[in-house]
């Protein structure tokens, strides 16, 4: 396995790359673009990079589907970290082109939600086609087969393009979150401020076996942070559901959480304990009685003093 080269969905000039730009260790790391979420997580599972850092949640159009199917499935792979990186768009189009000649116009599919509002206002009559990456737009558009890209200003002069427009943006404050992944190993140990994923698969359909699974958080006082389904590809209504909970696995309420869920489900993916992203501790939601890691020590101990016949 190659210790020192991190892959990230590509080409050059994406926002995954900036993102990946921001983790302190990429400087002393080989980046290397990939063509795809999965051609970039093969590449960590086959042993050609250590990590990859892939897109996984937008704040405008949710889960990116590609990358939570991708982990659900195949050989598996584990989140060690997340990154939050603010977005906005540039218009890059070729030098001396100005916006009423723009009659085509590319980007990620991901990133039309995000600037559909705009587009509407100010090119109403431009023909959207997605690209692969808003970085391969750019590069679309430089090759002369579109006539403008939405992608980050920075891919500007990668691609010999000028940002006719910037800052374009439908929601304000709009960002994605980003994943740091790697082959399973023993997690980081506990920060206090950290978040646990998990897909969990139905066992069977009937009345009430959604709300069985998220008893098991409740009761134990596990905030969840994202809930989403994703079918299986074994048929309309089989689906499994990728969730995102506050806390570490090495906390007794999750982890217990966790053993709940694998009694209940045919089959659990558990995707990694890490650090949250931006995230303080008066971020975290207060622990009621009964739910602290003390408290799930003390009835143990009890338990075991009753079994043994010291009451």
């Amino acid at each position: 396995m190659s210790a020192t080269r991190y892959t990230y969905l590509g080409p050059e000039g994406t926002f995954t790359e900036a993102a990946l730009r921001t983790l302190p260790e990429a400087a002393t790391r080989e980046l290397v673009p990939m063509v795809s979420v999965p051609a970039a997580l093969d590449a960590v599972r086959n042993g050609e990079a250590a990590a990859a850092l892939v897109p996984i949640e937008n704040s405008v159009e949710g889960g990116v589907t590609a990358t939570l199917d991708e982990l659900a499935t195949g050989e598996p792979l584990m989140i060690y970290r997340e990154v939050l990186l603010p977005i906005a768009f540039a218009l890059l189009v070729r030098p001396g082109t100005k916006l009423s000649d723009i009659k085509t116009v590319t980007g990620h599919p991901v990133a039309q939600p995000q600037v559909r509002n705009w587009l509407s206002a100010n090119l109403p009559e431009a023909l959207w086609e997605s690209a692969a990456s808003n970085a391969d737009g750019a590069r679309l558009v430089q090759e002369g087969r579109y006539d403008a890209a939405f992608a980050g200003e920075f891919a500007a002069a990668t691609y010999g393009l000028t940002a006719l427009v910037t800052e374009i943006h439908d929601a304000e404050n709009a960002e994605t979150r980003f994943v740091l992944v790697g082959r399973p190993a023993r997690p980081a140990a506990p920060t206090g401020v950290d978040k646990t994923s998990v897909v969990i698969w139905l066992g069977d359909d009937h009345p009430g076996a959604l709300l069985e699974f998220l008893q098991e958080f409740a009761v134990r006082g596990v905030n969840l942070v994202l809930i989403q389904s994703r079918p299986t590809g074994a048929g309309i209504g089989n689906y499994c559901f990728a969730v995102d909970a506050e806390g570490h696995i090495a906390d007794r309420r999750v982890g217990e959480a966790l053993m709940g869920l694998k009694r209940l489900s045919p089959k659990v993916r558990f995707l990694g304990s890490y650090p949250r992203a931006g995230a303080t501790q008066a971020d975290v939601t207060p622990l009621r009685r009964g739910v602290q890691d003390q408290e799930f020590l003390a009835a143990s101990d009890w338990l075991a003093r009753v079994q043994d016949g010291r009451i």
